[in-house]
Parts: C-alpha cells; sequence; structure tokens
C-alpha cells in the first residue's frame, strides 16, 4: 500500500526541495529522473499530505522488515562486520533498496530532527553511500548551502570579467576527459563549468583559480544544476579547509602532508623506511588526494562514495582511504624501486577496489585516527612554521642591510673615499706635520737672519750719527761703501720679509689641511677595536688548532684501539663483545662530539670574523654619513646663498626695467616739451617778423609825416629785443633740460 502511493505521488510530478521535503520513489526507480526535480517547489497543502503518507507508511515498513533494520544495528555494534548485511537474501535486494529510497526521503523531510537526535545512525547511512538522486539535496543539506546571499549574485558575476578565464579556459578540457557531460569543445558540461570557476574566482579573488578545484565542480554539476553547485563550491572553500588548501601559498596542504607522513611513520614504519630510501616523497604520491579528493585517482563511483562521507566529517575521510591504500599495497610496494611505486600508483591501485567499494571503506575505518594526535600534530607544523618565517624574515633582513651596506661602501668607493681612509689620514697627518716641523724650523732661522740684520742696520745707522755729530770727513769712497752696506741690508730686510710671509702662509695651509682630517682619538679608539679583533681572532685560531689536535688524538686513539682489538673478539666471551662494542660506540660518540664541537669552533671564528668585519663596515658608513651630511649642509648653505644672490639678481634687473621706463617716459615728457617750444618760437618769430614789418611801415609812414616817428621806433625795438630775449631764454631752457634727462638715465644705467 505505501508503495502505490508513493507511485501515484510521483506520477502526478512530485518535486522535493532542500527545505525538508522528502524524496519519493516507486518499485521501479526509473532511471530518467533527473536532479533538477529537487529544485521544484510544492506548496503546502501537497507537503502535509506527503508527510502523512510518509508517516503512516514507515511505521509499517519497519514492523513489516525488522530484519533490515537489525541488520543495520548488527553493524554499528560490530565494526568489524561487513557494511551490508550479509544474511538477507537475494530476493530481498530489491526490497532493501526500496526501502533504502523511503528512508533517504525521511531522512530530507525531518533533515534538522536527525541532525539533532539521530546523528550516529545518519552518519553511518552517509558512510553506506547516499542513493544517486538524493545527492543533490543531501549535499545542500550537509554543508547548508539551501539558502546562500551569493547565489543572488550569480547573474550578476557571470556579466563581470574575471583575470583567470584564461587558464580556466585551458584546464575545463582536462577535467574528466572521458565523461560524457565534459566531452567535445564548447559542450554544456564546459560551458557550466566555466561559468561556476568564473564565478568563484570573482567571489574570492585571494584563491582566485587552482586546476584541483574543477574537478570538484565538475563532480558538483554531475548532481545538480550550476547555481546550486556555485553555492555548494562556496560553502565547501569556507567550511571545509579548502580554501587553504587552493591559496597560493598552499599552506594547508603542507600541513596534510606533514600530518599524513606521522601517520605513515607510526602505522607503516616499514613502508616509511622504503619510501625515504627511494626518496619517494609523500607529496609526490599525496598531494592531489588531498587537493581532489580522490576524484583524480579512483573511479568515479569509488570517488564519490568517499565524497559523501567527506561532507559530513570532513578531511578525516581523505586521511583514513589514504592509509587503507597503503596497508593494503604494503607488501607490493616494499618490492618496488621508485619508477616502479610511481607506475604502481598510476594503473594498478586505481582499479584494486572497482569491484567492491565498501571494501575500500570498511579498510579506511579501521585505519587508527586520533583527532588529538591530529590537533598536536597541527600545532607543531605551526611552530616549526613560524621558526622558518622567522628565519626566512631574518635572513632577509640581514640580506638587505648587507647590501645597503655594500651599496654606501660602493658608493663611497666611487666619490674616491677609500675604506681605509682612517689609516691613510694618520699617514698624512704624520707627513704635514714633519712639513710644518721644517717650516718652523726655517721660520726661525729666517727670523734670526731677520733679527741680526736689523741689528746691524740699528749699528750702522748708529755710527752715521756718531759721525755726523763728530762732523768727522771721510773720503767718498768710505761713504759710498756705506750706502751699498745700507742697501744691501735692507734689500735683505726685504727679502727676509717675503720669505717669513710665504712660511706663513703655508702654516696656514697645513693648518686648514690639519683640521680637516679625522681627529686623533677616533684613529685611537679604532686602532684599540683593531687590536681586540685581532686578539679574538687569535684565540678562536688557537682554540680550533686545539679542537683539531683534540680531534686527531681521539682518531689516533680509535685507530690504535680498533687495530689492537680487532681480530680477536670471535674467540672472547659474549660479555666482552658486548663491552666491546659498548666501548666502540662510547669512541664514536667521543669522535662525533668532537668533530662537532671543533665544527661549532669553526662556526664561531666565522661568526666572529664576520661579526668584526661587520662593525668596522658600520663604523666607515657613519663616518662616511657624517661626511656626507657635512657637505649636504655646505651644499644647502651654497644653494641657499645663491638663492639670495638670484633673487638680488632678480630684483636689480626689476629696478632697471623700472627705471628704463621712467627714463623713456622722462625722455618723451622732454621731446613733449621741445615741441612746445619749438612752436612758441616759432610763434614768436612770427610776432618778430609782424613787428619788423610794423616797423618797416612805421618807419615808411615817419618819414612821410615826420611826426612822433622816432619815438614809435624805439618801442618797436624795445618790444623786438624783448621778443629776441624770450627766445633765446626759452632754447636755453630745453637745452638744458634734454642734457639733465640724459645726465640723469646715464647715472641710471
Amino acid at each position: 500500500m505505501p508503495v502505490n502511493l508513493y507511485t501515484c505521488l510521483l506520477s502526478r510530478g512530485a518535486a522535493f526541495t532542500t527545505q525538508s521535503c522528502c524524496s519519493l520513489t516507486s518499485c521501479a526507480k526509473p532511471q530518467s529522473y533527473a536532479y533538477s526535480c529537487s529544485a521544484l517547489l510544492i506548496n503546502e497543502k501537497w507537503l502535509c499530505v506527503v508527510n502523512a503518507a510518509l508517516r503512516e507508511s514507515t511505521h509499517v515498513l519497519l514492523e513489516a522488515d525488522s530484519k533490515s533494520m537489525r541488520s543495520m544495528s548488527g553493524s554499528r555494534r560490530n565494526s568489524g562486520s561487513s557494511l551490508v548485511s550479509s544474511s538477507s537474501a537475494s530476493s530481498n535486494l530489491s526490497h532493501l533498496e526500496e526501502d533504502t529510497w523511503i528512508l533517504w526521503g525521511r531522512i530530507v523531510n525531518e533533515w534538522d530532527e536527525w541532525r539533532r537526535k539521530k546523528d550516529k545512525l545518519l552518519k553511518e547511512l552517509i558512510r553506506k553511500g547516499i542513493p544517486h538522486h538524493f545527492r543533490a539535496i543531501v549535499w545542500q543539506l550537509l554543508c547548508n548551502a539551501t539558502d546562500m546571499p551569493v547565489k543572488n549574485q550569480y547573474s550578476e558575476l557571470l556579466k563581470m570579467s574575471s583575470p583567470c578565464e584564461k587558464l580556466i579556459r585551458r584546464d575545463i578540457a582536462r577535467t574528466y576527459p572521458e565523461h560524457d557531460f565534459f566531452k567535445g569543445q564548447d559542450s554544456l558540461g564546459q560551458e557550466v563549468l566555466f561559468n561556476v570557476m568564473k564565478a568563484y574566482s570573482l567571489v574570492d579573488r585571494e584563491v582566485g583559480y587552482c586546476q584541483g578545484s574543477a574537478f570538484i565542480v565538475g563532480l558538483l554539476l554531475m548532481q545538480m544544476p550550476e547555481e546550486e553547485a556555485f553555492c555548494v563550491f562556496v560553502r565547501l572553500m569556507q567550511e571545509y579547509r579548502l580554501r587553504e588548501l587552493f591559496k597560493p601559498s598552499m599552506a594547508e596542504l603542507g600541513l596534510c602532508i606533514y600530518q599524513f607522513e606521522h601517520l605513515l611513520q607510526e602505522q607503516l614504519p616499514e613502508l616509511n623506511v622504503h619510501f625515504r630510501s627511494q626518496s619517494f616523497h609523500t607529496s609526490m604520491y599525496a598531494s592531489s588526494w588531498f587537493l581532489t579528493l580522490f576524484l583524480t585517482f579512483l573511479p568515479l563511483p569509488i570517488a564519490t562514495r568517499i565524497f559523501d562521507i567527506f561532507m559530513y566529517e570532513g578531511l578525516e575521510i581523505i586521511f583514513r582511504v589514504g592509509m587503507a591504500i597503503l596497508q593494503y599495497n604494503q607488501t607490493d610496494l616494499i618490492q618496488l624501486d621508485m619508477e616502479g611505486m610511481s607506475q604502481h600508483f598510476q594503473k594498478v591501485i586505481p582499479h584494486q577496489f572497482d569491484s567492491c567499494p565498501d571494501k575500500l571503506i570498511l579498510r579506511a575505518y579501521q585505519v587508527k585516527y586520533n583527532p588529538k594526535r591530529m590537533k598536536k600534530l597541527e600545532k607543531e607544523y605551526t611552530t616549526i612554521k613560524n621558526k622558518e618565517m622567522e628565519e626566512q624574515i631574518e635572513i632577509k633582513r640581514l640580506r638587505t642591510e648587507n647590501r645597503l651596506l655594500k651599496q654606501r661602501i660602493e658608493t663611497l668607493e666611487k666619490k674616491k673615499l677609500t675604506p681605509f681612509l682612517f689609516s691613510q689620514g694618520q699617514v698624512t697627518r704624520a707627513q704635514e706635520a714633519e712639513e710644518n716641523y721644517v717650516i718652523k724650523r726655517e721660520l726661525a732661522v729666517v727670523r734670526q737672519q731677520c733679527y741680526t740684520a736689523s741689528e746691524s742696520l740699528e749699528k750702522a745707522q748708529d755710527t752715521i750719527r756718531e759721525l755726523q755729530q763728530h762732523k768727522v770727513t771721510y773720503t767718498e769712497e768710505f761713504v759710498s761703501g756705506l750706502q751699498t752696506q745700507l742697501e744691501q741690508s735692507r734689500l735683505q730686510e726685504a727679502e727676509l720679509l717675503g720669505a717669513l710671509k710665504e712660511m706663513q702662509d703655508k702654516v696656514l695651509d697645513l693648518e686648514k689641511r690639519n683640521s680637516s682630517l679625522p681627529d686623533e682619538i677616533n684613529v685611537a679608539q679604532l686602532q684599540d677595536e683593531l687590536k681586540l679583533v685581532k686578539l679574538r681572532e687569535q684565540e678562536t685560531l688557537r682554540s680550533f688548532r686545539e679542537m683539531q689536535e683534540a680531534v686527531t688524538d681521539l682518531n689516533h686513539c680509535w685507530q690504535h684501539h680498533t687495530s689492537r682489538g680487532g681480530g680477536g673478539h670471535w674467540k672472547e666471551s659474549p660479555k666482552k663483545n658486548a663491552l666491546n662494542e659498548l666501548q666502540d660506540k662510547l669512541m664514536t660518540l667521543r669522535l662525533r662530539e668532537a668533530q662537532g664541537q671543533a665544527e661549532l669552533k669553526e662556526v664561531k671564528l666565522k661568526n666572529l670574523q664576520l661579526e668584526s668585519q661587520n662593525q668596522i663596515n658600520c663604523k666607515l658608513v657613519i663616518r662616511h654619513e657624517q661626511e656626507s651630511t657635512g657637505l649636504q649642509e655646505r651644499l644647502q648653505n651654497a644653494l641657499s646663498h645663491n638663492k639670495t644672490l638670484q633673487s638680488q639678481l632678480n630684483e636689480m634687473k626689476r629696478k632697471m626695467a623700472e627705471s628704463d621706463c621712467k627714463s623713456k617716459e622722462e625722455v618723451m615728457a622732454v621731446r613733449l616739451r621741445e615741441a612746445d617750444s619749438m612752436a612758441a618760437v616759432a610763434e614768436l618769430r612770427q610776432k618778430i617778423a609782424e613787428l619788423e614789418i610794423q616797423k618797416e611801415e612805421g618807419l615808411i609812414q615817419g618819414q612821410l609825416n615826420h611826426s612822433d616817428s622816432r619815438q614809435y621806433i624805439t618801442q618797436l625795438r624795445e618790444q623786438i629785443a624783448e621778443l629776441k630775449n624770450e627766445v633765446r631764454l626759452s632754447q636755453t631752457n630745453t637745452h638744458v633740460h634734454t642734457l639733465v634727462c640724459k645726465f640723469s638715465c646715464y647715472l641710471r644705467l
């Protein structure tokens, strides 16, 4: 009756969502049932009918088939028994499949209750395998990807461009190349795979795209539409440690390899020793296991079963399956070399469990796995990586400091400042001190000569005065001789004064050069430090030689011991043989200890040498930096002085331009006044001409009239003379004004 009810419901086209809907089935379990039916919606009335039918059918089935439930509980009680009950008859296989489908429909419908109250039973059912048509729903429920905000952004992300598009296009053809869904270029599978990978590369730009993630997305696309696959993949990356695996640094992959190596060392020590002897590293075969979750290593049905468990338990199943595979193939792998082992991993191991995937799952859960031990290994790996990171940071810092020191030394050498500036300064200082001493001696001699010459001159002058006082008459020859002596003494005095001035100039020059040299205190400190460094170097060399002598003595003792007791050990008693072996081991340990101490001394010696060299370089750098700062200050002062001079020059140019403008204005004004004066002169000349005409007329008329002509003529003459004087005065004024303007312009220039 329940089966008929589910058949009727399925024929009506019932669909089940991830939000507490159950899957329905019929006896035939049609193969054309696609995963897309899980995305349809149903109303509340239909959901109530389905829930009631499920409750009724579940009670009937649990009463009718108690044997199958006993087999399930028996498998829970006994971990060594088979996952599938062997007591069921072949006639009941179809009923078991139907029961499994009905049970999973109930699980999906009552998902929250099963996760809270029946978590252990749900875990065991997932280990047995999720039915194919329920995987889309159950995977979304397991990772809680049913309602994610990123799902609404998916269509917008597809419209955007990603920097990883070329890489994704290149690797799509390599993802499940033999699967029908992904076969052929530009097929539907390749297109939706490209969309999901592109969308995630835009959501998580730090991870972007990694080739191994395409296989996980491909498996999701085989079970569900691309939007739901995108949400599930985002949840896997965030919650299942996959994001740390696929980061560019791949720190999580290194941790997984470290943990797996310790599991291999603890549980399969012989195989671990064989792998190390053949240089067959764990990363050579286990990296793809963690990056692709066995999807590229095992056939797809077995890898899907492992993925079911991974969705519930996480990376623990990857460790378990990997160890189970190695345990199953231990005897074969120990007999192979490196190339044979790689061929065995590629061709033999993937197809060992094709017929019975449950066998691999059963072996995986027989592997010892301690979560506390894994947490401890994780802490150890973190501390190791932190130490390595600190060492790398310290090495980088030392390298950068060394590079900067070398660059500074090179720049200073390019400026012709040698690294041995202190010793050279001391030599030049000694040379200049010697030159200064010689010059001082010469100066003292010159001063003595000058003093003697001045004394002889004074004596000669005294004798001349005495002779003049006594009025002694001497011959002309004697007088001329005295004059020549006086001239010679004056010339000698002038020469001595010139030499004295030259010596004083040399002394000033040497004092300036002496002030520019380094201080004697700094040189003495450097000499003391150099002596200390040499003493430390001698002590370390001496200790190193002592250690070498001790090592050679121990070697001689060891050779003497072996030559003395090497041939007769087989005749002695076992106790003596054991004692001799212990003595041999003790001697070897002492030799190793001595060699280690010698190496340690050598390393310390090198360290001391490097430290001393570093101190010298640092002091050289400090000295050069001080000199460079002094030069920079001088340069800044010169630049500031140059700026002031430039500003003064600009100010002078501005004043010159203003004076030029003023002079041009004054010249124009003078020219205007000249024009006005010329016009006035022309008017006056015109008036004079008129007055002369009037004068002539008056003369003519006076001659004609002979009455008061003289008086009128004299008046006219006076007026003409006044006008001429005014004309001359105006001309002289204009000429003087032009001369004054020209002279003022000349003074301004």
